[in-house]
């Protein structure tokens, strides 16, 4: 049954960056399955709208230049702004979105862009959750969350060697959760220590796995924000587990952290 479950694929470009949704299950090509899928990408653009560092008309920009009120601003924007706050809490502070540099100009501004994006997915996904009997798989840009039927084979996620994006160091089994991956090896180092105020660079990459995809990135840009002495810290949180790739090459992984 599983050799021949009939699977399609969607991409669009969104927030900057691919966003790929794949299905397996009886029907892919049904109404219903490519109503859920819009639905699914709408939410994303909507969040978008409302977050984006790099439009004026966004919420977030009118926000900062003082010209909306945050009562006044989409209602997920005051539960963004509660979630960054708890965010920064959870971190001990290396999660911060307050005083990073602007995407266009360099200035510093507010930019919750590393929580912003796991908390669309999941956001989003709610409508593939809705698809009874559909295995799915929603990759932003390498941040990843998904979802097994009992019965369909489980997702396999490959983790990029951050020094050559051709090689895997591992590949990921799983039948539900999320995968964030942060770091300098896609972006270069546009990860800020908190500290500092500086890129932060001590860190290759962080991939961290877990059953939620807004804390798991969280939790990986604060790891790589904080370098290769966050992983005391990682191996504190439970329910998740994470790999981390030093600048100089070394591999570390907290006992959380398991490949299927």
């Amino acid at each position: 049954m599983t050799a021949t479950l009939p699977r399609r694929a969607w991409v669009e470009q969104i927030m900057g960056l691919p966003v790929s949704i794949h299905l397996r299950g009886p029907g892919v090509g049904t109404a219903d399955a490519g109503a859920r899928v819009a639905a699914c990408f709408a939410g994303l653009r909507r969040a978008d709208a409302v977050f984006s560092p790099y439009r004026d008309d966004s919420d977030l920009s009118r926000w900062e230049r003082g010209d909306l009120a945050v009562d006044a601003a989409d209602p997920a924007f005051a539960e963004v702004l509660g979630l960054c706050d708890e965010a920064r809490d959870r971190t001990g502070g290396w999660f911060d979105p307050r005083g990073l540099p602007d995407p266009r100009t360099g200035a510093p501004r507010f930019d919750p862009s590393g929580l912003v994006k796991g908390w669309a997915v999941e956001r989003a996904a709610r409508q593939l959750r809705q698809l009874r009997g559909y295995s799915w798989c929603l990759n932003a840009g390498g941040d990843i969350l998904l979802h097994a039927e009992p019965g369909h084979p489980a997702w396999r996620v490959g983790v990029e060697d951050p020094d050559d994006p051709a090689r895997l160091l591992q590949v990921l089994e799983r039948r539900s959760g999320a995968v964030a991956t942060s770091g300098t090896a896609r972006r270069g180092a546009h990860i800020i220590d908190p500290r500092t105020r500086r890129p932060a660079v001590a860190v290759r990459s962080v991939t961290v796995t877990g059953p939620d995809l807004l804390w798991a990135d969280v939790y990986a840009t604060a790891a790589a924000a904080r370098g290769p002495r966050s992983l005391p810290w990682l191996d504190t949180l439970d329910g998740y587990g994470a790999l981390l790739v030093s600048a100089s090459g070394l591999r570390q992984a907290t006992t959380g952290w398991r490949v299927s």
